[in-house]
């Protein structure tokens, strides 16, 4: 065979191996499905911050997020809303739904949103089905804890809805990260006063809130970075294989 054909049939192999290479690998989706303490915020809720804004630059390119959640949601809200339906309609095998209700499923005082614990069972029972049916991956959270202190004394405010997440996810074996244990724990060790720094604690004057913000539930910049960090963290505990595009894992 002459050298010239040889060398064209080298060159061709070569094109054929790089237009592999180069095809772009299709990216996973991690979906956020939640209340506003993972939420995307608008500009004038500024500095209150959702976790689910902070969590994207702990991944690398080859992940995207998208983020649901919305404030004032519950497991019934979200799904009355069809906005669970909008989620299904995007999922694809291989992606990942991280399932963080329980603030508002807890007002049962207000029925378009609270929940019995029987209740917020059932719909979590939901979202898990449905998303295992499109062959997606979902990852239960425990919501996050309020800043709760009384004489220094920190209470937890979520009653019985926490350990309907962690029994769901030990029965039907579903990885589980606990935020309200993590957050728990990252609040108590800073302390009452300080842990005020990860919330909405904002003086009179700031444009956005005139009188100031006094708020125990949502999360400023920090706060939010600090809950995506232990997001994140939860993520290599539970060897989740999303845990392979964290940056510096």
């Amino acid at each position: 065979m002459p050298l010239k054909t040889i060398k064209y049939l080298f060159f061709l192999c070569f094109l054929t191996l790089m237009s592999f290479t180069l095809i772009k690998k299709e990216m996973v989706t991690l979906f956020i499905v939640g209340d506003s303490t993972a939420a995307d915020k608008q500009p004038k809720a500024y500095p209150e911050t959702g976790w689910g804004m902070e969590i994207g630059a702990f991944f690398n390119k080859e992940v995207k997020i998208d983020n649901r959640a919305l404030n004032g949601r519950s497991t019934k809200s979200f799904l009355n809303e069809k906005r669970w339906e909008a989620v299904l309609k995007e999922l694809k095998a291989g992606d990942y739904v991280l399932i963080e209700f329980g603030h508002n499923d807890e007002k049962i005082d207000k029925p378009e949103v609270g929940t019995s614990l029987a209740e917020y069972k059932t719909n979590l029972i939901k979202y898990i089905a449905e998303t295992q049916a499109k062959k997606a991956n979902p990852i239960l959270l425990t919501p996050i804890a309020r800043r709760s202190f009384k004489n220094g004394v920190f209470s937890d405010t979520h009653k019985g809805y926490p350990d309907v997440v962690r029994k769901l996810a030990d029965s039907l074996h579903i990885p589980l990260i606990d935020m309200q244990r993590k957050t728990e724990k990252l609040i108590i060790g800073l302390g009452d006063e300080p842990s005020k720094k990860l919330f909405l604690y904002v003086d009179s004057g700031h444009v956005n809130y005139p009188t100031g913000k006094k708020d125990d539930t949502h999360l400023n910049p920090e706060g939010a970075k600090q809950v995506a960090g232990l997001v994140a963290e939860g993520l290599k505990e539970i060897k989740s294989p999303l845990a392979k595009y964290l940056i510096g894992k």
